[in-house]
């Protein structure tokens, strides 16, 4: 039991050093397990909630995982849309410009230094994320702990699946951001080896971890589209085979994209939504045929749990670049999804989940078939199904031009019409290059999509951006080099 307690202290600990003020020793993250909730032996609601508290980094809650109004540290809400769509130059901070947050403006200029807090924020989300996993595994794998709770071998294998996944999508994120990172598999016995465990170890060994956790979080799940009726936004077997596909494309390995993706398709499970907004719209949620893995928002729980980027659109935050609209041909649906055509109100219904109301409940969507598909494409016309891929791409641009429209207009005849036969590897790939970004407008794919294709550069300084090649990486956080006290290196060029 004392050695139960000492880990949590230690992650929390963990946690704390993450954050990055001494003050937050104090302040145990929402929903991380702590020695006061626990008696004699964990029990099973204990258990059940050292998973649930995995997630908790994933949502858009307004300070909903580190406490208080923290625009300093880059914590208020989960800042993917800072460092991808903002990023990419698909996304203005404001449709009106000012002074408010301008390391938002330095993410967009490439004008930023490593103590930008969007870096900070991410960091921290993303290390509180595996801190609590690492804990839950823990307590999972020990078959004492868990037949003194009462839980059955199914949902500890569940349970199991769902922390390796998690820790997997976190790390990454990590590498994707900064290259090598700090490695931290297991909780540990001490606070002297949670510091020593405070060095950046190779992009390599860290992708070698992300690659057994989804091996070992695919074979401990149940091939059903909802493992848990009852909590339809658990982790999936389609959510990890999906982010095994999604890892296989990262590092151009083409084959086992496909092995990946088909495997998924042999699920039965996932298929394009008839209209394109199903996939975003509150009141379909987990009754759609598209999403794969997204966070639950919700309304009227504590602690609160909704999507706070509702709030930040409302303060006029997050509109569309002119270069992100043109990138739209004429009268397709998914440009007014993505946001609307008010000169003073850029909402992004896809962002909200509603085309009617401001609502605060709208699902964080993470990936969805459509995504999948294109990865598909992608690796098809790599390998030289050049028909396949054509095919695909068309099929994605079908579903657009037949979708109900966000202001109840008629699609015309000849809206995004299919893309011709073609043996060019580099026209097609050209072609899913320009239908990802508008597919996938403010889903937080973008500046990922155009490191890996190698384009970032080319692309973003033709639009006046103060791209450089080490940009290719962001920056350590400042604050955990300097906590650190220099064992965590930083990334050239910064």
């Amino acid at each position: 039991m004392k050695n139960i307690i000492n880990k949590i202290l230690i992650v929390i600990f963990i946690s704390s050093l993450a954050v990055g003020c001494m003050d937050e020793l104090e302040k145990e993250p929402i929903g991380l397990l702590t020695e006061d909730i626990i008696d004699n032996d964990l029990a099973l609601s204990t258990l059940e909630a050292s998973v649930s508290s995995i997630y908790q980094p994933l949502k858009n809650t307004l300070n909903g995982v580190v406490p208080g109004w923290r625009w300093d540290l880059g914590t208020v809400f989960r800042n993917d849309i800072v460092l991808q769509d903002i990023a990419s130059n698909d996304m203005n901070k404001k449709w009106n410009p000012d002074g408010d947050q301008p390391w938002m403006d330095e993410i967009g200029d490439f004008t930023f230094t490593p103590e930008n807090q969007a870096f900070n924020g991410i960091w921290v989300y993303d290390y509180i994320g595996i801190n609590r996993a690492n804990l839950a595994i823990g307590f999972l794998s020990d078959a004492e702990t868990v037949q003194a709770a009462g839980m059955t071998d199914a949902r500890k294998n569940q349970l199991l699946s769902e922390a390796h996944f998690l820790r997997a999508y976190y790390y990454f994120d990590l590498v994707n951001n900064f290259g090598d990172v700090p490695l931290i598999s297991a909780t540990p016995d001490s606070f002297e080896e949670a510091l020593a465990v405070a060095l950046r170890a190779p992009e390599q060994e860290v992708m070698d971890q992300v690659n057994s956790d989804i091996a070992l979080a695919k074979s401990l799940a149940s091939d059903a589209k909802y493992p848990d009726p009852m909590e339809p936004w658990r982790v999936s077997k389609g959510a990890i085979i999906a982010l095994e596909a999604k890892v296989a494309l990262f590092n151009e390995n083409w084959s086992s994209v496909l092995n990946s993706i088909n495997e998924l398709d042999a699920l039965g499970n996932y298929s394009l939504n008839a209209n394109y907004f199903d996939s975003f719209d509150a009141a379909k949620e987990f009754t759609d045929n598209e999403v794969i893995f997204a966070y639950d928002h919700r309304s009227n729980e504590t602690p609160n749990n909704t999507n706070g980027l509702r709030f930040v659109i409302g303060w006029g935050f997050f509109a569309p670049t002119d270069d992100f609209v043109a990138a739209f041909e004429p009268n397709d649906p998914r440009l007014l999804y993505t946001t609307t055509a008010n000169p003073d109100d850029k909402r992004s219904y896809k962002i909200i989940g509603s085309t009617t109301d401001m609502i605060d409940y709208g699902n964080k969507v993470y990936m969805r078939y459509a995504d999948v598909l294109l990865w598909k494409a992608e690796a098809l016309n790599e390998t030289g199904n050049y028909a396949e891929a054509v095919a695909i791409i068309n099929q994605i641009r079908a579903r657009a031009r037949t979708s109900a429209t966000a202001d109840g207009s008629i699609v015309p005849p000849g809206t995004l019409v299919d893309r011709p036969a073609s043996s060019s590897a580099a026209e097609i790939q050209a072609w899913i290059m320009s239908e990802r970004r508008v597919e996938l407008g403010f889903e937080s794919h973008r500046f990922n999509d155009l490191k890996r294709w190698g384009t970032a550069k080319e692309v973003l300084t033709d639009l006046g951006r103060n791209f450089q090649d080490y940009n290719y990486l962001y920056p350590i956080p400042q604050r955990d080099i300097d906590k650190s006290g220099g064992t965590i290196t930083q990334n050239p060029g910064y």
